[in-house]
């Protein structure tokens, strides 16, 4: 097969079951359905180290089989978005900075980072996406897990094409993709969701970082100014119309029914202002083996011809 009968394709690697739906969901479900666009997405860890949110499970017998109830919603996420391939990358959930379980060998955050690599490169000869998606370089909002799939993506990105790094014989014939995004939350999204709360005479429900010796608070003080949540638009280089989709995007987030707080004020918000926020889906373009314009409304700008 030529590279011009390459069908088209999307690799999203995400840390946990359920990062799937919340960063890029409804532009894979957009792709594949409109467009008939390949779409793959890893997911590097079991999840194992979530909180247990449903009402309708007992938490203690839950909790023995976590990571298989968390296969199982994946399973049901995957098919909501119809997605080409899931694959799961074989890690255990690193949880949260300074938890036992970020010290687990067998955790993501602790794997051999070539190795880690390694099983990520042979899914993308496998596949041979053009574009890969993964997070920013902080994973963003620190989590070891997020970070750890942001390296092995942008690695991963240049290995995959490296037969003396990973040789064929063990990993596939060299494969090189062309554009590695990132994804991104827009501030002017969430800027708007700020200015509708303060319109209706309601407060702003996220406390600001605790500073270092600060006592804790109850209440989340009312802000004077909007929240710098999100990324700032002018580092936006891409923006994905899904008005069509995001509802399927919010859907299989849905089944990962252990994983979904409802009282959470982040999914409160974004269920309530979801018209406003989830429309439009961001992209930062992280790295391009091809000329790029911004802004983008296409991942596969520069590349269709």
């Amino acid at each position: 097969m030529s590279e011009k009968e390459i069908p088209l394709t999307i690799m999203a690697v995400h840390a946990h079951p359920d990062d799937e739906a919340t960063s890029g969901g409804a532009s894979l479900a957009y792709y594949r359905g409109v467009e008939g666009v390949q779409t793959i997405v890893v997911t590097c860890t079991d999840g194992a180290e979530g909180e247990m949110h449903d009402a309708d499970r007992d938490p203690v017998e839950a909790a023995a089989k976590i990571a298989e109830i968390r296969y199982e919603e994946m399973a049901n996420a995957a098919r909501i978005l119809n997605l080409s391939a899931h694959e799961w990358l074989g890690y255990r959930d690193s949880g949260m900075v300074g938890t036992p379980a970020n010290e687990n060998p067998a955790s993501f955050h602790k794997a051999d980072f070539n190795e880690a690599t390694g099983r990520l490169v042979r899914l993308v000869r496998r596949y041979r996406p053009q574009v890969l998606i993964t997070y920013n370089s902080f994973g963003g909002y620190g989590h070891p897990d997020h970070i750890q799939a942001h390296k092995i993506t942008s690695a991963a990105f240049e290995y995959a094409a490296d037969l003396d790094r990973y040789s064929e014989e063990e990993f596939g014939p060299a494969w090189q993709p062309l554009k590695l995004y990132t994804a991104a939350f827009s501030r002017a999204a969430w800027q708007s969701v700020w200015h509708s709360l303060r319109q209706n005479g309601e407060d702003w429900p996220f406390q600001p970082p605790k500073k270092e010796g600060e006592e804790e608070t109850e209440a989340a003080p009312k802000k004077e100014f909007p929240p710098e949540f999100g990324t700032p638009d002018s580092e936006i280089t891409t923006i994905i119309d899904v008005k069509g989709h995001y509802r399927t995007a919010i859907e299989a987030l849905m089944v990962h029914r252990t994983q979904i707080n409802p009282e959470s004020p982040f999914w409160k918000l974004r269920s309530r202002f979801a018209d406003t926020m989830m429309q439009k889906d961001y992209f930062i373009l992280f790295k391009s083996k091809v000329p790029a314009q911004r802004p983008e409304y296409d991942l596969f700008a520069g590349l269709r011809d």
